[in-house]
């Protein structure tokens, strides 16, 4: 499978996801949060053996040093990283929040609603504990990435 027809795809899937993601209650979000932090610690070391074949094979290409660092996953990145998705649970839904409510002169009342966009993309290189950060955040505020 060629790079775009794989990008279509796992843009559609996600378009998929992000209906149900949209619709979630906060609850729903925050144990799915939870359960993505618990993961992360559970599987730490499944996840520090597949870094490091990842760094062998940066060394390989000779990529950056500085590129390499930042690559570079330990025990103590990847705790951090379900801390801060625990963090983000904890954080308030932003999802059908009303600000700047004002009133028009035909009396109605109009304001902002936070609603999800739907799917976030992102583009970004080495920095694993990125993805764990956006997908946290994008889960919160009821989109897919």
């Amino acid at each position: 499978m060629n790079s775009s027809h794989y990008m279509t795809n796992l843009g559609e899937a996600a378009r998929q996801a992000s209906k149900t993601i949209a619709s979630a209650d906060t609850q729903t979000k925050d144990k799915a949060l939870v359960a993505i932090a618990d993961e992360l610690v559970a599987k730490q070391s499944d996840i520090l053996d597949a870094n490091a074949k990842d760094i062998k094979e940066a060394q390989k290409k000779g990529l950056a040093d500085a590129l390499i660092d930042r690559l570079t996953l330990t025990s103590e990145t990847v705790e951090n990283m379900a801390k801060g998705i625990v963090q983000i649970s904890e954080l308030p839904d932003p999802v059908g929040e009303i600000s700047d409510m004002r009133p028009r002169p035909s009396g109605i009342k109009v304001g902002k609603m936070r609603v999800p966009i739907g799917v976030i993309g992102m583009i970004y290189e080495s920095r694993p504990n990125v993805t764990a950060d956006a997908a946290g955040l994008c889960l919160k505020s009821g989109n897919a990435v």
